[in-house]
């Protein structure tokens, strides 16, 4: 009994001495981001980290999106290597790390879905003095609850006490701004209305205005210029899941892949597929490949549902469980001549049935998980740029 209650007391000692020493860590640092919502977290915190860095800012940056990432005061990168899978004590020792460089800002993407969590992640391990929360979408409803409210409450779990928050989602905005009050947080709703096609041009991705617009404003509260900042942002690297495109030409004919695999929530995924298929003519075959994961069932259904709101020639079904998503979409009563379950195959036979399919032109619009036991996505996505490349 007496070696319980002191080994107890040891450990209760412990944790205070290392909640004191991250609390210290985390008041070393002047500016502090936290980044939240559903789609385009990993993609704000790169532009932001970079507006700030062409501000002058020594700014850390740390990236949980397709690839998790440390972004360097330099503007280089360090991979995170993951020995038991993510966990949000992570962001402990990103702290440690970036108080040890003593930045002028950092800049966090929330790895957090679970609500407990991401209460937690804000209250006792980033303490932000800027909030920012990109949008609320209807996604991780297993965790979130069933509608895009509920998700909203749960991504207002980083809303900073007593700071300032940047948002920019229009349709749940109230919600998060009752939430601003509560906490005595002084929130800002943040529209696209001044960044240019011109400026969007000069991105060497395709990235979306309103992520640019509220990076910019982020960017604006610490005090860098917009120009400035702009500029930084054109020349900053962007996220490996980041929205972009390859041209390849076989055999006399044309393939446009995209990678829309970071947008795998149904909402996003449908604006995106849509936003790149929409002006293309009506001869032009256009190709889904949906990759799933064991894990991530609900999300593959999610995805197939849009189906029926899209204009597509194939439907193919990569990845863990083919069979199964086939099964569904036939459910769902989605066209049995254009659904295919391919499997996780190599690349180049993925490919070469890809070209058997295909006219004179087809665009590839790859979406769901680009992750997986076996990275299967990543494999295709690899495949299409050194093909893209010549390398292969």
């Amino acid at each position: 009994m007496y070696v319980l209650i002191i080994a107890t007391l040891v450990l209760i000692v412990n944790w205070l001495i290392e909640f004191y020493r991250h609390q210290r860590n985390v008041n070393a640092i002047p500016v502090r981001i936290h980044v939240n919502g559903t789609r385009g977290k990993s993609s704000v915190t790169r532009l932001i980290a970079a507006g700030l860095r062409a501000g002058g800012l020594k700014t850390i940056g740390k990236t949980t999106g397709t690839l998790p990432r440390v972004l360097l005061p330099d503007g280089k990168e360090s991979s995170i290597i993951r020995l038991m899978g993510a966990n949000i004590i992570e962001q402990k020792y990103i702290f440690r790390y970036a108080a040890s460089q003593k930045p002028d800002a950092i800049v966090i993407e929330c790895m957090a879905v679970n609500p407990a969590y991401q209460w937690i992640t804000e209250r006792k391990f980033v303490r932000s003095t800027i909030g920012v929360i990109t949008n609320a979408r209807p996604d991780h409803l297993d965790l979130m609850g069933s509608t895009v409210q509920s998700v909203t409450m749960c991504l207002s779990n980083t809303i900073p006490s007593h700071g300032v928050c940047y948002t920019a989602e229009e349709e749940q905005y109230k919600i998060m701004q009752n939430v601003a009050k509560h906490r005595h947080c002084e929130i800002h709703k943040i529209r696209p209305v001044d960044v240019t096609d011109e400026e969007m041009a000069r991105f060497p991705y395709i990235e979306h205005k309103e992520n640019v617009q509220l990076s910019l404003s982020v960017c604006q509260r610490a005090g860098v210029n917009r120009e400035v900042a702009l500029k930084g942002m054109q020349t900053s690297t962007p996220d490996p899941g980041a929205l972009k495109k390859y041209f390849v030409n076989d055999n006399g004919k044309q393939i446009v892949f995209y990678n829309v695999f970071a947008a795998n929530d149904p909402s996003s995924t449908e604006f995106i597929y849509k936003l790149v298929t929409d002006k293309l003519d009506h001869e032009v075959c256009k190709m889904v490949v949906l990759n799933s994961r064991a894990d991530r069932y609900f999300r593959s259904q999610q995805l197939v549902d849009i189906c029926h709101n899209i204009n597509y020639d194939y439907l193919l079904l990569t990845g863990e469980i083919p069979e199964k998503v086939y099964q569904y979409a036939l459910s769902q009563n989605l066209p049995k001549e254009k659904v295919l379950a391919i499997g996780e195959i190599p690349p180049v036979e993925l490919f070469k049935k890809i070209l058997s399919l295909t006219g004179k032109e087809s665009h590839i619009i790859g979406i769901g998980n680009i992750a997986g036991k076996n990275k299967y996505g990543a494999h295709i996505v690899k495949y299409f740029k050194d093909k893209s490349n010549g390398i292969i």
